[in-house]
């Protein structure tokens, strides 16, 4: 098992384990160099890429895990590219071939604009993939109710989209989310659309298990600092979340008692 927790707050999905909860995308870095110090400063257990990028039928053509110790990471392979459950079943049967991971983060893109995820052919795709002993978490949008199908589905975490991919406009729905979030029995990764440290924190303290990023890094002027501050969110919003954070007033509350005060 990769990234064994020791910590009682530990991130759980299927027979995975992780103390880190910051799901780390590997693309749209500027070159392997700034990836890889990246990757290291976000102090991610989990690298997420898409199949497509990779020449599985050539093992010998050089790719960005080549840059890495695996030993350290667990990866996420995903479908991104599939429009079709059929299309996304044969990615992930093409990752497991390859030894890459058990794990899948099942992709089916509807609108090539938005690229806002197909809920039918996404959950057609968890079905199919779970019956297939694969360990799945899915992307779908900020659907409450489809987030209750997938989980019936037996998806092993759900993924919802903050905002459209790659778009840093943050969480445009924290109400929906929370309502996610409330009902879910499998872990919720908030995925996609985040921008800044900040987004991440709110998820957290929002009661997300965890996010996943990628162009929030990769794109910042400094994607290696971008990593840390964005690992530094997550363990704040996380421990913010677990503190309980006090209930909002219409008016001010004192912060000294006045009580006791000498005239």
């Amino acid at each position: 098992m990769n990234g064994v927790a020791n910590q009682t707050d530990a991130l759980r999905i299927g027979n995975h384990v992780f103390s880190s909860r910051l799901f780390l995308g590997t693309g749209k870095f500027s070159d392997l160099d700034v990836q890889q110090r990246a990757v290291d400063f976000s102090g991610t257990e989990v690298l997420t890429f898409a199949v497509r990028r990779l020449n599985l039928d050539n093992p010998d053509a050089p790719n960005f895990l080549e840059r890495l110790d695996l030993k350290k990471y667990t990866l996420l392979p995903n479908t991104a590219g599939a429009t079709t459950a059929e299309e996304a079943v044969r990615i992930a049967r093409l990752a497991k071939a390859s030894g890459l991971c058990d794990m899948i983060k099942v992709e089916v893109i509807g609108n090539p604009k938005t690229l806002l995820p197909d809920p039918i052919e996404t959950l057609k795709a968890t079905e199919i993939l779970v019956n297939e002993g694969f360990t799945v978490l899915t992307y779908t949008s900020d659907d409450p109710i489809l987030a209750q199908h997938l989980q019936k589905a037996g998806a092993h975490a759900v993924m919802p989209g903050a905002s459209p991919i790659g778009s840093g406009l943050g969480i445009l729905n924290p109400h929906y989310l929370k309502f996610i979030i409330e009902e879910a029995q499998v872990p919720v990764i908030v995925d996609a659309g985040v921008g800044s440290p900040s987004d991440v924190s709110l998820a957290m303290e929002l009661g997300a298990d965890g996010v996943l990023l990628n162009t929030a890094v990769a794109g910042a002027k400094d994607p290696v600092l971008m990593a840390e501050a964005m690992k530094l969110a997550v363990e704040a919003g996380r421990k913010g979340y677990l503190a309980g954070r006090i209930s909002k007033k219409r008016y001010a509350s004192a912060s000294s008692p006045v009580e006791g005060m000498i005239e």
